[in-house]
């Protein structure tokens, strides 16, 4: 059981395969933080395509009325209705240009 103690002390063949596992791990881990943070960055700027497609949505909505009625009598009356949908504050909102650089996109196709 000694000799196996000892040659185990004395065996350096482990010692390289680690300095070379520590260093390829090393640069493994620096490689997945910045592929991380560019997947991060890519969703952030789809999730603003996304808000920006939301925001520039048109609800405006308008029925016209009808009447209805026989020889000059009324039966039935609907007035109609109309709503105009106007641009809030966070509609086509270009604040995601602090990680992104996506402030040269404008407004003007909208």
């Amino acid at each position: 059981m000694l000799r196996i103690v000892q040659r185990l002390y004395n065996d350096e063949a482990g010692f390289v395969i680690s300095a070379e596992l520590v260093l390829v791990l090393t640069i493994a881990v620096l490689a997945m933080i910045v592929g991380l943070s560019e997947v991060a960055v890519a969703v952030n700027t789809e999730l603003n395509d996304v808000s920006n497609a939301i925001g520039a949505l048109n609800q405006s909505y308008c029925f016209t009325g009808f009447q209805a009625g026989s020889h000059g009598k009324m039966k039935s009356y609907v007035a109609g209705s109309h709503f105009q949908d106007s641009y809030d504050d966070c509609d086509l909102n270009t604040s995601c240009d602090l990680v992104t650089g996506t402030s040269s996109i404008g407004t003007e196709g909208w």
